[in-house]
């Protein structure tokens, strides 16, 4: 088996909405009016009403109530629209998979935290809204392997509560690959930008490539600290185990103290609250 005939495959099975994917083509061709986009979000019912209870969250923090579609995309901006239009909609996307490896609650609280968490690690980021996609999606891998192989995937969980370094490893012995590998091939044949596929693909092998190793790095360590806040799947996590000295040390690259952890912690539990008001 390889990442890329399971994604294959699987894609018909985990795809995103049709207006999802012409929303996403007509931003990334850089050419889309506001009114074009604002066409396709209103084919969509349910999409419009979730974008503009987002557009009058605390997380974008507007003054004044933004009641059309056209009046959200002109604030938002087309970068931070494509992150919405994602999150508002994966959620529903990944279906029947068993409760007995995953509570998909705790799955997407998880991701969103590490979502939430990345993008204000980015915060001096020239185009950071990417690192929220790329936290909200970098364990989809995960849920495509629970789905294809429970049996094995059953099996790579028993390593959780020592920390992602343990779970790849693995995963490596068991399918070949890491969830990873997998997630970001399914992103890429989604049709998303490389510079959030590949932030999926090195999320915890950062010196893969040196072009995104910074941007690796941030996820990484958005990854543990959502792993403090919020677990992954329905495993304990011993924390003692799983933020190893290299996390400590990842931390430290990036200029982490102990205070701004626990700053960012705080900073996101309550944007994360803001965020799956939203979305469910």
């Amino acid at each position: 088996m390889d990442p890329q005939t399971i994604a294959a495959n699987v894609r018909s099975i985990f795809s995103l909405p049709d207006a999802v994917m012409r929303i996403n083509e007509l931003i990334d061709s850089g050419d889309a009016t506001n009114s074009e986009l604002e066409r396709v979000i209103s084919s969509d019912p349910a999409l419009t009403a979730k974008l503009l209870k987002f557009a009058n969250s605390s997380y974008f923090g507007f003054s004044g109530k933004i009641e059309t579609v056209i009046k959200a995309i002109s604030i938002i901006g087309h970068k931070e629209l494509h992150n919405l239009v994602i999150a508002t909609s994966v959620t529903s996307t990944f279906k029947g998979i068993s409760s007995d490896l995953v509570d998909m609650d705790t799955f997407w609280n998880h991701s969103i935290t590490c979502g939430v968490t990345a993008r204000l690690l980015s915060s001096s980021v020239a185009g950071r809204e990417r690192f929220f996609i790329a936290g909200l999606l970098h364990a989809v891998g995960r849920l495509v392997l629970f789905n294809q192989y429970p049996k094995e995937s059953a099996a790579v969980l028993n390593y959780m509560s020592q920390g992602e370094d343990a779970v790849a490893a693995a995963e490596r012995k068991i399918f070949g690959f890491t969830q990873a590998q997998l997630g970001a091939e399914l992103l890429k044949q989604w049709k998303l930008p490389s510079n959030i596929w590949k932030i999926v693909e090195c999320q915890c092998n950062s010196t893969k490539d040196k072009e995104f190793q910074y941007d690796a790095k941030t996820l990484c360590a958005a990854i543990y600290v959502a792993m403090s806040i919020n677990p992954c799947t329905n495993q304990p996590v011993n924390l003692d185990k799983a933020i190893s000295d290299r996390v400590f040390a990842l931390w430290n690259d990036l200029g982490l103290t102990a205070e701004i952890v626990e700053s960012l912690i705080t900073v996101a539990k309550l944007q994360v609250t803001e965020i799956l008001n939203v979305i469910r």
